[in-house]
């Protein structure tokens, strides 16, 4: 190889890594609005139907969601932003009247993290009232948009001084 062609890879190659690296954390944490299978053709009763089948592939009873919105959070054993991010999202659960968080541990439930597409820990759903999912993000929330989220789902408005 000469030595124009192993600068200019030299030079490509961590341009090209750093470029991917802030493309990624530039989409981590970000809220993304989730599709509920079902909604678009059957209407309510579909969306009812998604909540249903959500509620039941994460072995969750009815209980344990909020009569108003369910943040679930997806970790793992060994992820080590899960406990922090766990944290933060039962403060912000606290802050709002029926709305709770609920972690699922994926460690040994290989089947959720594929019927969930769960590509990273800690990943985090927001469910309706009626367990449908609303809204997804992977990686560690930005929690302003958490809140704002749960804002729209609850009716609760805020201001800001």
């Amino acid at each position: 190889m000469d030595w124009l062609a192993a600068l200019i890879a030299g030079l490509a190659l961590p341009a090209a890594a750093t470029a991917l690296g802030f493309a990624w954390k530039a989409r981590t944490g970000r809220l993304h609005a989730a599709r509920a299978a079902g909604a678009g053709a059957a209407g309510a009763a579909g969306a009812a139907g998604a909540g249903d089948e959500t509620v039941e592939a994460l072995e969750l009873g009815r209980a344990a969601l909020g009569p108003v919105a369910t943040l679930v959070q997806f970790s793992t054993k060994y992820c080590s932003r899960c406990p922090a991010t766990a944290r933060q999202l039962t403060g912000v659960a606290a802050e709002y009247d029926g709305v709770r968080h609920v972690e699922v541990d994926l460690t040994h439930r290989g089947d959720l993290a594929e019927r969930f597409r769960v590509l990273q820990t800690p990943t985090t759903l927001i469910l309706d009232a009626h367990g449908v999912p609303t809204a997804r993000v992977g990686g560690v929330p930005r929690l302003g948009a958490v809140r704002d989220h749960l804002d729209a789902l609850t009716g609760r408005t805020s201001v800001t001084s």
